[in-house]
């Protein structure tokens, strides 16, 4: 039987949810071999017993081979980064040998067994899950979240298996070098991360399955249409089938307003805040500088400006200003 791979991407402020994330993965899943990748370093004191944490291995982002690594890095603000690294990361598990592999977010929970998805590993090669499954009819849903979809990514790239064969490991190569160029938030520009390339996977690769089961996924963009109910022994159900993982994208924060949007009033979807707001502060990151990532600022201190990154993509100055960590901010003050 072939080992089961599962890896998330994620930085040290991270590290609650990531536990979360591990917590309930061992709870359906013991056997599977769990990796975090981690795009950050820690800051000077801070340790982390790696030993106790569920996941069994680390990669750090050195261990990915990324060219020209110090400005590739600076060009990414925190989420781009954190996406950037997940084709690299695939690849590197197929070549290792991985021959089914899932990536999930670190903001996911799992509330059953993703068995199901390793099935249809054995025949398909590629499983997306789409933002939405169903035609919604009033307005503010359609601009929320069918006009949301076209300007963010038809998928939500929280979720992804692969299989390590032939279709499989063209698309992980595929996505790794789109990633590893073009990985922005520039909505304008047509990117959103990694999401957007993906909205051609079905169009450019075979054996892709689109997994339209309501209970994979579920997150505040399809609450409106996948409504939670607890059955009498206790189990949760997302529009009417067993849910498999909830996606907390920014909870806490500016998601629970839009969870709580589109919960219908149904006290299920405030237990089950209420759940994973109680789980992260279990896992709680014990002496983490706030807001701590290690990109975040020049070897002098100085916070990073989202406009310098931008302008050292733009301006191609990676052979000019190969670190741009320690050249510092006067690099752009002056052009």
């Amino acid at each position: 039987m072939a080992e089961i791979h599962c890896f998330t991407s994620a930085t040290f402020a991270y590290l609650d949810r990531a536990r979360v994330l591990g917590e309930t993965l061992r709870r359906y899943h013991p056997a599977w071999i769990l990796t975090l990748c981690l795009p950050d370093a820690p800051p000077p004191g801070f340790t982390v017993d790696l030993a106790a944490e569920a996941f069994d291995h680390f990669v750090t982002l050195h261990e990915l081979d990324i060219p020209q690594e110090p400005g590739w890095i600076f060009e990414h603000d925190v989420v781009e980064l954190c996406t950037a690294v997940k084709g690299a990361m695939l690849c590197r598990l197929i070549e290792a040998g991985a021959e089914k592999i899932i990536y999930l977010d670190p903001d996911i929970a799992l509330f059953g067994s993703l068995q199901p998805v390793v099935d249809l590993l054995d025949t398909h090669d590629i499983i997306l899950t789409p933002h939405r499954v169903m035609p919604e009819t009033e307005t503010i849903p359609i601009i929320d979240y069918e006009i949301g979809a076209l300007k963010y990514g038809i998928f939500n790239l929280g979720f992804l298996a692969v299989a390590g064969r032939t279709e499989g490991r063209r698309f992980a190569a595929w996505w790794r070098d789109r990633l590893r160029d073009f990985c922005f938030d520039d909505v304008a520009g047509g990117l959103f991360t990694d999401q957007r390339w993906c909205d051609h996977v079905p169009a450019m690769f075979d054996r892709v399955h689109i997994l339209r089961d309501p209970g994979y996924n579920v997150a505040s963009w399809n609450l409106g249409q996948r409504t939670l109910a607890i059955t009498e022994d206790g189990s949760l159900l997302a529009g009417g089938c067993p849910l498999r993982f909830f996606h907390f994208t920014k909870v806490p924060g500016i998601g629970e307003a839009m969870i709580e949007a589109y919960a219908g009033g149904r006290i299920e979807v405030f237990e089950l805040l209420s759940w994973y707001r109680a789980r992260l502060a279990a896992h709680d990151v014990a002496g983490l500088p706030p807001g701590w990532w290690a990109y975040a600022r020049y070897d002098d201190g100085s916070p990073i400006a989202r406009e310098h990154r931008i302008a050292y993509r733009r301006q191609n100055k990676r052979e000019r200003v190969p670190d741009p960590f320690a050249a510092g901010p006067a690099v752009f003050e002056t052009g």
